[in-house]
């Protein structure tokens, strides 16, 4: 694939990279199949929908207006070199550089490090859990090696922790912030699950999803781990 592949674009976003006034490019393919997936549109590997000279003549209109680009997905890093020529481009335009990643591609991602600013890495669920969330046997593994290679960049980053009640209660999570603080991890967000696309046989109530938020213990607890916890609603 010569061509970046361009799924989506947000044109204005202050949470997706902490602290800056950002623009996020949705890039398509994913190697996992996550059951609370926020963009099943984006899984397979084609053609995407919006024309990557167009975006990125229209960041050049962006300049002096946004700080940052955030690469998204999907799994950004899934388009190995047509992504990296595209972040090297975006970044030469003077924006910091942001990547939300699952933590597939450690190789690329090392390759990518140079001109990537900050990242958003996902932990989904406990290493016992992790095949059945995301129908993949070896990201769990991929995942750690991308989070212990970045740590040696010492540029700054987010785990992210979506709490999906169908794979993860209190106690995994519990013990998926206690592993991250044990690796040194600074900042944490637990995000709650959204039930975007849920079916009839998958459905989750209101309490299940908010269980983790209402727990006043549970958030002292956490909280107490890592020395920045963002509780994400």
């Amino acid at each position: 694939m010569r061509d970046v592949q361009i799924g989506g674009l947000v044109s204005f976003t202050t949470i997706d990279y902490p602290g800056k006034l950002a623009a996020v490019l949705f890039l398509v393919g994913c190697p996992l199949r996550c059951a609370y997936c926020s963009n099943p549109h984006l899984l397979e590997l084609g053609p995407g929908e919006y024309d990557p000279e167009k975006v990125y003549g229209w960041l050049e209109s962006r300049v002096g207006k946004l700080e940052a680009v955030v690469f998204s997905g999907g799994e950004a890093l899934m388009q190995g070199d047509a992504t990296i020529s595209f972040i090297k481009r975006v970044r030469e335009l003077g924006f910091a550089i942001g990547l939300h990643t699952n933590g597939f591609y450690p190789k690329m991602l090392e390759r990518a490090a140079e001109y990537v600013d900050w990242i958003g890495l996902d932990y989904k669920a406990t290493p016992e859990k992790y095949e059945a969330l995301v129908g993949n046997r070896v990201a769990y593994d991929n995942m750690i090696q991308s989070l212990e290679y970045w740590k040696t960049t010492g540029k700054d980053f987010e785990v992210r922790i979506t709490c999906d009640p169908r794979f993860i209660d209190k106690n995994d999570l519990i013990a998926i912030v206690r592993d991250l603080s044990e690796r040194g991890v600074q900042t944490v967000a637990i995000q709650k699950y959204i039930n975007h696309f849920e079916d009839s046989a998958h459905k989750t109530t209101p309490e299940q999803r908010e269980q983790f938020f209402n727990d006043a213990e549970l958030r002292k607890t956490v909280t107490a781990m890592v020395p920045n916890t963002i509780w994400r609603e």
